[in-house]
Order: C-alpha cells, then sequence, then structure tokens
C-alpha cells in the first residue's frame, strides 16, 4: 500500500499544479507524467484487489446477494422450527394490523384508528426524495469565454455570472448560452462574486440615479480591489481599493447593507454598501480567509488554516459585526492544509456548518458545542472534496477521485445527511465552485466552474430524451455520517505516509509551489 499512497500523493500534489496561473519547465514535466502515474496507480490497485473484489457497485451488489442467499439456505436447514415460529409471528402481526383498522369503541364514540392521523414518517419521506433524484435528467452546456480557470460564479434570474484567473468576470445568457458582457478592469485574477439582493440593488441605484430596476454584482481580485458592476451594461461604478488581496466576500442584508472580505493575510474588512467606507478591520484568521457566508443575523469566516469563526451582525453599532464563536483545526480536522491543496469552504445550516477541506470526507460542524461529525464524500482516501452547497432539503458535495479523475456531485438529505446519489458525466472536469438556483416552473438550474464553465439545467416532466448526467448509487456512501471527529484509519495512515516519504529538492520545491490554488491566484 505504501507504494499506492505515494502515486495518490503525487497526483494530488500534479492535480494542484495543473491549475497554477503559470508552470515552470520542470513542473510541465511532472504534469505530463499523470496519465503514467494514473495507469501505474490503476495497475497497482488492479492487483491488490485480487479476483474476488471488485470496486464495481453493481458487482458488489450481486456478491452481497449471493452470500445471503447462502447463509440464508444454511440457516433453514439447521433451524427448521424457527421458521415457522417466525412464520407465526408474521401471522399474529398480520392479525394485529388488521384489528388495528377496525373500529373500536372509546368513550362511548366509534373512533376508526386507521384513519387518525399521524406524525410523518421520515423513512417515508426520505425514500420519496431518493426515488426523485433517481429519476432526475439533466442538459448540460458548456459556456466558452474564459482563457484559464474559473474560480468563482454566481447567478441571478436568466444570468450566469462567472469570475476567471484570466481576470475578467464575464455574465452569461442561460437560455440562449450565449456570453452576454465581458466585464474587463480587475488587474489580476478574480477570486469571488457576490450579487446583492434586489432591494439593496434599488437603493444603491437611487443613489446613483440609475433605473430602480438595476442590478449589481461584485467582484474581489488579487489586486486588493472590489469593484461593483452594472448588470445590464456592464459599467463599472464603484472600485473599492481594501489595501489587501481580496480572497472571499459576502453580501451583509442588515441595515443599510454591508460588503464583508476576507484577505490572505486572515483579516476582515467590512465595507459600508452606498457610502463604500470601511466601517470595520479585524485580524479573524491567522491565513487566507477563504470563505465568507452571511445566514440572516450571523455570519460565517472560515481559513486555509483550518479555523471557523462565528459572527454577530450588530447594526448600529460602532463595528457591524462581533466575534461570537471560534473553533481552531484541533477542532474542525481541516489542518493540514498544504496537502489538501489550501482551500476551505462552508456552508451552513442553523447549528451546523459543513465543512470541505480537499478531503474525501465534508466535516460537519456544531458551531455553538465545537462536535464534529465525518460525513463520507467518497469511497477512499483518494477523493478530493472542493466545493460544498445547499439547495432546499438536499446538501450537495463535489467529489474528485484522484485515481481516476472522475469528478462527481453527491447528494445528502438535509437535515438527515443520508446519502441519495451521485451525479456524474463523462469528461466531467475537477469542480471548484458552484452556485443554484431554480427556474421560474420550479426546476433546477446550477452552474458549476473549474477547467470548464457548464450550466446544468433539469429536464421536467416525461421527457423521453436521454440526459447528459448518469444518475447512480454507490452503496459505499450509505450510513456515511460518523460521529468521530477524526480522520478514518486509511486517511490518517495515508497522511503518516505522506509525513514520511522521503523527499529530494525537487520533491520539497514542488509542495511548496503547490500549496492551494487561490495563493497561486496571487502568483
Amino acid at each position: 500500500m505504501g507504494e499506492v499512497r505515494k502515486l495518490q500523493k503525487k497526483l494530488r500534489q500534479i492535480e494542484n499544479l495543473e491549475i497554477k496561473v503559470s508552470l515552470t519547465p520542470e513542473e510541465r514535466v511532472k504534469v505530463s507524467k499523470k496519465a503514467e502515474l494514473r495507469s501505474r496507480l490503476a495497475e497497482l490497485l488492479l492487483q491488490l484487489s485480487g479476483p474476488q473484489q471488485t470496486h464495481c457497485i453493481v458487482g458488489e451488489e450481486e456478491d452481497k446477494m449471493k452470500r445471503q442467499v447462502e447463509d440464508a439456505a444454511e440457516h433453514h436447514r439447521g433451524h427448521t422450527p424457527a421458521v415457522k415460529v417466525a412464520r407465526e409471528d408474521d401471522h399474529q402481526k398480520k392479525e394485529s394490523r388488521e384489528d388495528g383498522g377496525k373500529k373500536r369503541e372509546s368513550g362511548g364514540q366509534t373512533q376508526n384508528i386507521s384513519d387518525s392521523p399521524g406524525p410523518p414518517d421520515p423513512d417515508s419521506e426520505f425514500r420519496s426524495l431518493k426515488a426523485s433524484w433517481e429519476s432526475a435528467k439533466f442538459r448540460l452546456r458548456t459556456l466558452e469565454g474564459h482563457s484559464d480557470i474559473v474560480t468563482c460564479v454566481a447567478a441571478v434570474d436568466n444570468l450566469v455570472i462567472s469570475g476567471s484567473r484570466d481576470t475578467t468576470v464575464k455574465v452569461w445568457h442561460v437560455p440562449t448560452a450565449t456570453e452576454q458582457r465581458n466585464l474587463g478592469g480587475h488587474s489580476g485574477g478574480v477570486t469571488c462574486l457576490n450579487v446583492p439582493p434586489a432591494e439593496y440593488c434599488r437603493s444603491l441605484a437611487s443613489a446613483l440615479r440609475l433605473g430602480e430596476k438595476e442590478r449589481f454584482v461584485l467582484s474581489g481580485s488579487s489586486d486588493c480591489c472590489v469593484r461593483i458592476w452594472t448588470l445590464s451594461s456592464g459599467q463599472c461604478v464603484k472600485s473599492v481599493y481594501t489595501f489587501n488581496t481580496v480572497t472571499s466576500m459576502c453580501f451583509i442584508a442588515a441595515g443599510g447593507g454591508y460588503v464583508a472580505t476576507g484577505s490572505d493575510a486572515g483579516k476582515l474588512q467590512v465595507w459600508d454598501w452606498l457610502s463604500q467606507e470601511n466601517r470595520q478591520s479585524v485580524n479573524a484568521h491567522l491565513d487566507s480567509v477563504t470563505t465568507l457566508q452571511s445566514q440572516g443575523p450571523l455570519v460565517f469566516s472560515g481559513s486555509v488554516d483550518g479555523s471557523v469563526c462565528v459572527w454577530e451582525v450588530c447594526d448600529g453599532g460602532p463595528e457591524p459585526l462581533r466575534r461570537l464563536q471560534s473553533w481552531g483545526s484541533e477542532v474542525t480536522c481541516c489542518g493540514g492544509g498544504e496537502e489538501a491543496g489550501g482551500r476551505l469552504r462552508l456552508s451552513a445550516r442553523g447549528d451546523r456548518i459543513f465543512l470541505a477541506c480537499g478531503r474525501a470526507s465534508i466535516r460537519v460542524l456544531n458551531w455553538r458545542t465545537g462536535t464534529v461529525s465525518r460525513l463520507t464524500n467518497h469511497s477512499s482516501s483518494a477523493g478530493v472534496t472542493d466545493c460544498v452547497n445547499q439547495i432546499p432539503g438536499v446538501l450537495i458535495g463535489s467529489s474528485f477521485d484522484l485515481t481516476t479523475g472522475e469528478s462527481t456531485l453527491n447528494l445528502f438529505s438535509l437535515p438527515q445527511c443520508k446519502y441519495l446519489v451521485s451525479l456524474t458525466s463523462s469528461d466531467l472536469p475537477r469542480i471548484l465552485c458552484f452556485a443554484a438556483w431554480l427556474t421560474p416552473s420550479g426546476g433546477h438550474r446550477w452552474v458549476t466552474g473549474g477547467r470548464d464553465l457548464t450550466v446544468w439545467e433539469q429536464l421536467q416532466g416525461n421527457v423521453k430524451k436521454r440526459g447528459d448526467v448518469t444518475v447512480r448509487r454507490d452503496s459505499r456512501l450509505d450510513n456515511s455520517l460518523s460521529e468521530s471527529d477524526r480522520d478514518s484509519e486509511e486517511e490518517e495512515s495515508e497522511d503518516a505516509d505522506e509525513d514520511s516519504i522521503p523527499q529530494d529538492a525537487s520533491d520539497t520545491e514542488e509542495v511548496a509551489t503547490t500549496s492551494s490554488w487561490l495563493r497561486c491566484v496571487l502568483q
């Protein structure tokens, strides 16, 4: 297994190298060996699996069923009386159910027990939700125009907004899959986007004497600027110099509105929406703030160092944000950003924060108590989780297999965190960013970014046409929520092996240069 882990580590480093802005000749040589390494890894895994084991889900189910049939036959041969007892018990249960449906007298009144309403059955709701996703069909369309990796996406109405390391922000018309606007002005890679709520767009439009229906999009960049653009014309109406590389951003819908930005040095800054004046600046984390999310009266921030902070919005006070809680990497188990790709993404829901930190599992942090669970998002430690998001009733986590290069979206029910299905398509690249919204007819529409910018549109109704997305279930992800806050034994042993792998000077340089795609933006 030692060679397998070494190959997985090299593939992880190559994947991080590939999303750099530029490569040295030595790095290009390393990247060119990816196919060779992946082929060698596949051969080793095949040898280790043996003739009786397979990674095919159908094959595993067949073996499982055969074992169950054999065990059942053995059980029948040796325990015949027990079968009779079981049948008698089943008969008694059937009679009990029949009696339960009959009318009984209670207090002089006749009551039909079967007609009395009961609490909703969560298992029934889950089965219904799973069945609906198993039959879902999606059409995929690639939006071509960026010359570099897409680092962030946003959506509003029929428009998709994408930001890239090519320094541009593009606006796309989804129904026609065409580029509508090219917003150029940043001198560095675009790292984050945000579309403020319509009511706050109206207030800024009024202050700028623009039409009341005007919508705005905010972009943050490694050039230390936050720019505010009009969606109708693509004009940059405001530019705020933050004195720090902007690595994340969110809009706070409180009072007159605020814009919160995170920097590469761990600083959190808050800006007034209408005047663009700085209202607060605080050293929130020890390393780059890679994720910010506003949810009601709370703001959540996460960093490369694995720490997570929860802030309370205090509109009208001297400072808009007050720190409520802070948890370090020793609690979140999201440390080791160098090996995990140097990223952390979060999606909050009530007391729980779902964390994607480049590992095979999603961490689930209760920010009030500090307890952490693991939600398995990949069947082996060779998986990478780059982003996590939510739609009504469903948690979505991206999963990338370092061994095969396969990319999937895994869906889990909320709040139970039970595995539903996996969605994938041939040649789907690694997903680095994700946004979702609903069409006027209630269908799902998603956009994913990375090497490609792809729109996922759900085909509604009884559509006979086959979709572009394969819907499948991986039984290895069932019962995937673990209360343990530690990595699995496989992940821990892999980390230990990686630490013990001898490295020459070039390998040391490779690890240093592949710390994160976000750091590569700054180059």
